[in-house]
């Protein structure tokens, strides 16, 4: 363990989370991931106006989602040692430069470096920002985290509803109109870094001594690779639903484009949902029977799924994706817990791997569904849930290390 951890307050920790510093975060985090679903909500506009095919959508969202996977947990490594009060604001810009460089490509190699660059945004983004939520969360790290992450997913779940009423109709280039919303970002997290920098300080290795002293490295280790496998599941079923399912709905029930994203717009909007509770009822009941709950709790929605009528569909992913979204905000708490003095590093790791897993889940759905069909991919994808029974081997956390 490093003796240079996370970034905590030189006064005692706050006793109360402090509410306008997270609620900053989350609507940057809003905005920020607005900016990138604008991305997978222009999939059917892109396919068509650059006659691509399934494969090369896969390959965008690998682009964009890789970039962010390989950068996240360098940045964490790197802020753990040297926090960077402003390289939310920086990580904000470069979103605006990809963003820019989306509305105006015109060939498949220039929407690849788009997805690239909003992906390094991304990957400067989210390590920091979730180091300060923890910071501000006055000891509700579950309540910071979903706070925090509500955002990112209620942006993700406006993102293809702002495409359907504004980028649909106008084309690619009024996809400009949103570098107003990564600006107001920016200008956000200038003042959040302010407000961080002067509470920067490397505590010393008190925490990770606590942790060695309760738990074995190779139990902390396996654990870690347990969490890192949930993830897999809950992105790799997402990555099929986020860049596919506006194809699958139209392929298999004949509707409409706009539809399509309306109904993208329902199942992300449950993800915010689910997202919001799963972190302050960890807080409460702990962090393993919200796990449970959410990953395989999830199954027989997603199994159901490929089975039934557009109704109905409709439900089960609504469904699928509020049970299964409350896992993340209490996997990264329950990982920062066994490894508390690396914050930021297991915070660019798990979001970072988060991004990388639904990367290569799109590259490899989309060459399954080329290859089979659609409908064969969501057949294959509702088995994934059942991953969650890998929670039998994680360790309850001590009551000594879960601070």
């Amino acid at each position: 363990m490093s003796a240079h951890v996370e970034a905590t307050p030189a006064k005692p920790l706050l006793t109360v989370a402090t509410l306008p510093i997270l609620f900053a975060l989350s609507g940057a985090h809003l905005l920020n991931d607005l900016v990138q679903s604008l991305l997978p909500a222009i999939y059917p506009l892109l396919k068509e106006e650059l006659s691509l095919n399934f494969s090369q959508i896969g390959l965008i969202t690998f682009s964009f989602q890789v970039t962010a996977s390989l950068l996240q947990p360098l940045v964490g490594l790197y802020t753990d040692r040297k926090p960077q009060p402003y390289s939310l604001a920086v990580g904000m810009l470069c979103s605006l430069a990809g963003l820019l460089l989306l509305s105006y490509a015109m060939n498949f190699g220039l929407v690849l470096l788009a997805a690239g660059v909003i992906g390094t945004g991304s990957s400067i983004f989210h390590p920091e920002a979730s180091r300060v939520a923890r910071l501000a969360s006055g000891g509700r790290h579950g309540f910071a985290q979903s706070l925090f992450q509500v955002g990112g997913n209620t942006g993700q779940a406006i993102g293809p509803l702002l495409a359907a009423l504004i980028v649909m109709p106008r084309g690619q280039s009024s996809l400009a109109w949103f570098s107003i919303a990564t600006l107001i970002g920016f200008v956000v997290l200038w003042q959040v870094g302010s407000w961080y920098k002067p509470r920067i300080v490397l505590r010393k290795k008190g925490a990770a001594a606590v942790v060695a002293a309760v738990m074995s490295r190779q139990k902390i280790i396996w654990s870690i690779v347990i969490l890192l496998m949930l993830v897999f599941s809950k992105n790799f079923y997402f990555a099929s639903l986020t860049s596919y399912y506006t194809f699958y709905l139209i392929h298999k029930f004949g509707v409409s484009v706009e539809t399509s994203q309306l109904l993208l717009f329902l199942f992300l909007a449950a993800i915010a949902s689910g997202t919001f509770l799963g972190g302050p009822i960890g807080d409460r009941i702990g962090r393993r029977p919200v796990m449970w709950v959410s990953i395989l709790g999830a199954l027989p929605f997603t199994l159901a799924m490929p089975h039934v009528g557009l109704p109905a569909t409709v439900v089960l992913s609504m469904a699928a994706g509020f049970v299964m979204a409350s896992a993340f905000p209490t996997i990264v708490v329950y990982a920062q817990e066994l490894m508390p003095g690396r914050v930021g590093m297991v915070a660019g790791l798990f979001f970072g791997l988060a991004f990388g897993f639904s990367g290569v889940a799109a590259a490899l759905l989309g060459a399954l569904a080329d290859y089979t069909s659609i409908e064969y991919v969501y057949l294959v994808c509702s088995f994934l849930p059942a991953i969650g029974i890998l929670l039998l081997f994680l360790p309850r956390i001590p009551a000594a290390m879960a601070r």
